[in-house]
């Protein structure tokens, strides 16, 4: 007999940057610190990435373009989330959930210096002289007792579970104005927080399919309520099903409030199909699938150096040590929202706020104030509640989290603590605009960018072709900062007195800013995009690189669907043509910016 032959196996692991938890911001931070050189670990507690955008959840990706509302134009986030979301639209057209869960395992798990453990759950953090040693844990699905040794660590648990398990302060709850001085907070401090959701989704069988209410489901079709509302989308869930942050703590109690939403999810199923005004429109749809993870909107808030105000947001602050932006309005749910909203109870206290701009998060509020190793990322970044009800939308979470991710890894290779980096935050903003993303009033100003000291002409101009060096890859406002050609066939070229040795040449193309690109459940956004990646992205071109007028090499690139896009070679040259040969759709060749290196 084969007794005790397969014993538990630890290990321990040595990383540069070690990130926890796998959501957008998570993904986000670890593949930007990957990118940067460093050894890095992404460790999940779930069998897939992406935390509220997963297939467990299925929450869209919003952020500051407010789903494309007017005089929201050009605001949309770029970097890692956007590449992630094109790709998505490309190989994703019909918004399958394990298609989207598909693609974020592959641009984690084969990302260069990156190494992937999901089913990992992190139970111990070893702190020591104010510094992270090592979190340890259990990989669920293979029984291995993991512990992770490393440099630089950060919190993209969303609920700040690793920032608590070191010791670091955080905020819970509502502040009082009294505290922050924030026009819109609550006179005393209290624990309330926005409660948590689960989504749902509903499909067509082409024939009619009844529904019986389960017994455990709440039976609503005698509340007055139930007949006032309106029940269109019943496709695909409503926000407003949110219960917790009351009686409920949403984190210790959050199996206790994701089956009270089950029960009123399948009581509001029983509503749609047999007693609302939508009854006969619904008669032939059936529940394909309704969420056993609920998707939280706020727990802990680790406190940084600077904790981020509401004054801030209102403001459209640009910090000196910005690292990222934001932009969805302050959007505080009511507590234990369902109930709020069905009974129409009054919005009287912390209120939604909705304004123009956008605003700015600084370096200081992306790391621990108390651990001078722990970086954060997601929603338990250093704000205040109400600064959070608009942090905490998860594409203005991922941009945030890029951020800390190139800033971990450049602390690694400086030998410097977060605190420390501070001194290195006009490198790190040059690093963080080098990777795609876009910081307010900063611009390219890289020594080593050859092409800002190129002489550059085009064949032809709608807009300008010194735009492409201006150092602001996006339009902002009136300026559409880039090169727009009078069609397409056209070529834009980058000119220097004498020979440059070029190793990488870097393309920045419009994708169109002010449209939706996220996957999403809900038809409603559905309606809101064009399939495909925005018609404006050039498809396909060529780079020819010229010594005294002779060419010396050449690239093309067929069916490209990216923003950004980056192309190597060894070449020393003292012209680079690049010539557009087709858009996918829009009549005029479009870049924004080119770089090379």
């Amino acid at each position: 007999m084969n007794k005790n032959a397969l014993k538990p196996i630890s290990q321990t692991l040595n990383f540069d940057v070690v990130v926890i938890g796998g959501g957008m911001a998570g993904i986000c931070a670890a593949i930007a610190s990957a990118r940067q050189g460093a050894k890095t670990a992404l460790v999940q507690d779930r069998p897939v990435l992406g935390g509220n955008a997963s297939s467990e959840i299925r929450m869209h990706i919003t952020g500051a373009t407010r789903h494309g509302k007017a005089g929201r134009d050009n605001l949309r986030e770029t970097g890692i989330i956007e590449e992630i979301l094109l790709e998505n639209k490309h190989r994703n057209p019909a918004h399958s959930y394990g298609m989207f869960d598909a693609l974020l395992w592959e641009k984690c798990n084969y990302q260069e210096n990156l190494s992937l453990y999901l089913n990992t759950y992190i139970n111990e953090v070893k702190t020591e002289n104010a510094k992270i040693v090592s979190v340890s844990g259990t990989q669920m699905s293979t029984e291995k007792q993991l512990t992770f040794i490393s440099k630089m660590f950060i919190d993209c648990t969303g609920d700040g579970s690793i920032s608590e398990k070191s010791g670091a302060e955080y905020l819970y709850g509502r502040e009082s104005s009294a505290d922050f001085d924030e026009p819109g907070a609550i006179d005393r401090t209290d624990t309330v927080t926005q409660g948590n959701t689960i989504q749902f989704r509903s499909l067509d069988a082409g024939r009619e399919v009844p529904f019986e209410r389960p017994s455990w489901a709440y039976d609503f079709s005698g509340e007055e309520w139930v007949y006032k509302k309106s029940w269109d989308w019943f496709d695909s869930g409503f926000w407003w099903v949110e219960l917790g942050g009351t009686k409920l703590n949403t984190l210790t109690d959050s199996e206790e409030i994701k089956e009270e939403l089950l029960k009123v999810v399948y009581g509001l199923w029983d509503i749609i199909k047999n007693h609302s005004d939508q009854a006969e429109n619904a008669k032939n749809f059936y529940l394909d699938w309704v969420g056993f993870v609920s998707a939280k909107r706020e727990t802990r808030r680790v406190i940084g150096d600077y904790v981020l105000k509401e004054q801030d947001i209102l403001s459209n602050k640009v910090f000196e040590d910005a690292i990222s932006y934001g932009g969805w309005h302050i959007d505080s749910h009511r507590p234990e929202c369902f109930y709020a909203h069905v009974n129409d109870t009054p919005h009287t206290e912390d209120k939604t706020v909705m304004f123009e701009g956008i605003y700015t998060v600084p370096y200081r509020s992306i790391y621990s104030k108390d651990i001078e190793n722990l970086y954060l990322g997601g929603r338990c970044i250093s704000a205040t509640h109400r600064a959070f009800c608009s942090t905490r939308v998860m594409a203005t979470c991922a941009v945030a989290g890029e951020a800390a991710g190139i800033a971990a890894a450049l602390a690694v290779k400086k030998g410097k603590t977060a605190r420390q980096l501070s001194e290195d935050i006009n490198e790190l903003q040059q690093l963080i605009l080098r990777s795609g993303c876009y910081i307010p009033e900063f611009k390219n100003e890289d020594k080593a960018d050859k092409a800002r000291i190129a002489h550059i002409t085009a064949t032809s101009e709608k807009s300008e072709a010194i735009n492409v060096i201006n150092g602001i890859s996006r339009p902002v406002g009136k300026n559409s900062n880039m090169w727009e050609a009078c069609g397409t066939g056209e070529s834009l070229s980058l000119k220097w007195d004498k020979p440059q040795k070029i190793s990488q040449v870097e393309l920045t193309f419009d994708s169109n800013l002010s449209v939706e690109i996220m996957i999403s459940l809900s038809k409603w956004c559905h309606g809101h995009q064009t399939d495909g990646v925005p018609d404006t992205i050039v498809k396909d071109y060529k780079i020819e690189y010229f010594l005294n007028g002779k060419v010396v090499d050449t690239k093309s690139v067929k069916d490209n669907h990216q923003r950004v896009n980056v192309l190597k070679t060894q070449t020393v040259c003292d012209e680079i043509k690049v010539t557009v040969e087709q858009t996918h759709g829009c009549e005029n060749a479009r870049i924004i910016e080119i770089r090379a290196y």
